[in-house]
C-alpha cells in the first residue's frame, strides 16, 4: 500500500474476475476482512446519489468546500 492508500490488485486477481482499468469496484468492511468486486455503472440519478453518500459528512464537506 502507498502512503496515499492506493494498493496494486495483482494481475492474477484482476483476470479472475475480468477487472479492467476504468472499471468500477466496491468495497464491503466485515470487521478487519475487506472485500471487493467488480460493479457496473449507476444507471441512475438515485443510484449516483446513493453511491456517494458515504462522502457526505460534515468533514469532508470541509475538506471540498475550496475545491
Amino acid at each position: 500500500m502507498t502512503t496515499k492508500g492506493q494498493m496494486t490488485v495483482p494481475k492474477r486477481v484482476r483476470t479472475a474476475v475480468g477487472l479492467a482499468e476504468g472499471d468500477l469496484v466496491v468495497f464491503e468492511v466485515d470487521g478487519p476482512r475487506v472485500t471487493f468486486q467488480k460493479v457496473g455503472a449507476p444507471q441512475t440519478e438515485a443510484e449516483v446519489e446513493t453511491s456517494l453518500e458515504e462522502w457526505d459528512s460534515p468533514e469532508d464537506q470541509d475538506a471540498w468546500r475550496d475545491l
